[in-house]
């Protein structure tokens, strides 16, 4: 659908309570402003019986469900990726209606300009609730044990030093008398998050299991468990969407900015572009795969030859590069399927030789 053969555009700011839309017609002229509920009986009012349309909206908390509701009545839906349109985010009189409107023009006149995402599917987002649930209690009890600490340091006394899993445990007995009112509350609070914790723990097991079976390709790998593998697969839902395993690593913001510009090009720090919290995982595995649990493997030694000639901020550097590289082999072995050699390279130079 192009620009000559659209009847109508509909540019659509996603707001929380409600939308506003900018329609076009034929001739690219503002036909209709108009605002709507943003709810599934609002978008249905508006979008069922409408003949078809384009419709433009930017990706939001709300986007997922508007644009698969709004696809269901067999409308071309166009979601706009806010953080590339400088005409959306970088408007000095940005309001809901202007944002409908500039969203309507640039939708009618090329969508690349839009920077279009696909949202995932509706199971793959049910999932990744579960995950983004487990992250935000585990956060939650890591705050809480902070605090716990910090009060009994206060008072001149210290908790016994413990992992997360076996704080409640280990300290509950542990508790100076003078503070038992004040962290009897917070340790029983933490007690609770570790069961709760352990339940979504058995819960990923099984849907890796279950539903995403590849994750086990995954999990070959030390330092990359059912977290890590489950939210790599949900992330990328479609292994084969890349035409390279290296175009992963650059879609999960683990590439290096690049501003070259004649003689001039330094060295950048990584786009921190794409899923953070996948990121994070990965950043968090190179961790376990060079530390003092990490076993001997490719990943480790390039990391640690990064590492030995980076000078101050080597190992930070030599982190990133592992967590790149295990991106790249994470889809690797997704895609092919095959039995994980941690020294494969090292194999072959010893052939070699």
């Amino acid at each position: 659908m192009d620009a000559s053969t659209v009847n109508q555009v509909v540019g659509m700011d996603l707001g929380d309570k409600y939308s506003v839309l900018c329609t076009l017609d034929e001739a690219g002229e503002i036909f209709e402003e108009s605002r709507i509920r943003t709810t599934s009986a609002g978008v249905a009012a508006r979008f069922e019986h409408l003949s078809a349309c384009r419709v433009v909206l930017e990706a939001g908390t709300h986007s997922p469900w508007v644009s698969r509701q709004i696809e269901s009545y067999g409308h071309e839906v166009i979601v706009a990726n806010p953080r590339r349109v400088a005409l959306i985010y970088g408007d000095h009189t940005k309001s809901d209606e202007i944002d409908a409107r500039t969203l309507a023009k640039l939708g009618r006149m090329d969508p690349e300009l839009l920077s279009p995402i696909r949202h995932r599917g509706a199971e793959t987002l049910a999932h990744r609730a579960v995950l983004t649930a487990r992250t935000a209690m585990v956060r939650s009890r890591a705050r809480l044990i902070q605090v716990a600490r910090g009060i009994t340091k206060s008072h001149g006394q210290r908790l016994p030093s413990c992992g997360a899993n076996g704080f409640a445990g280990k300290v509950k007995d542990k508790i100076p008398a003078e503070l038992a009112p004040a962290l009897i509350p917070l340790v029983e609070i933490i007690d609770d998050l570790t069961r709760r914790i352990r339940v979504q723990d058995r819960e990923i097991e099984r849907i890796c299991e279950e539903t995403y079976p590849d994750t086990a390709l995954l999990r070959q790998i030390g330092g990359v468990g059912a977290v890590t593998a489950l939210r790599f697969v949900l992330t990328l839902e479609d292994p084969y969407r890349f035409t390279s395993s290296r175009s992963v690593a650059s879609y999960l913001g683990l590439r290096p900015r690049r501003s070259q510009s004649g003689g001039s090009d330094p060295q950048m720090r990584i786009t921190k572009a794409g899923d953070r919290e996948m990121r994070r995982l990965l950043v968090q595995s190179a961790h376990y795969i060079l530390g003092p649990f990490g076993k001997d493997c490719d990943l480790r030694r390039f990391g640690e030859r990064l590492a030995a000639r980076g000078g101050k901020s080597g190992k930070k550097r030599a982190v990133v590069a592992v967590a790149r590289k295990l991106a790249v082999l994470l889809h690797r072995l997704w895609v092919t399927g095959e039995t994980y050699e941690p020294l494969r390279n090292g194999n072959k130079m010893k052939i070699a030789a």
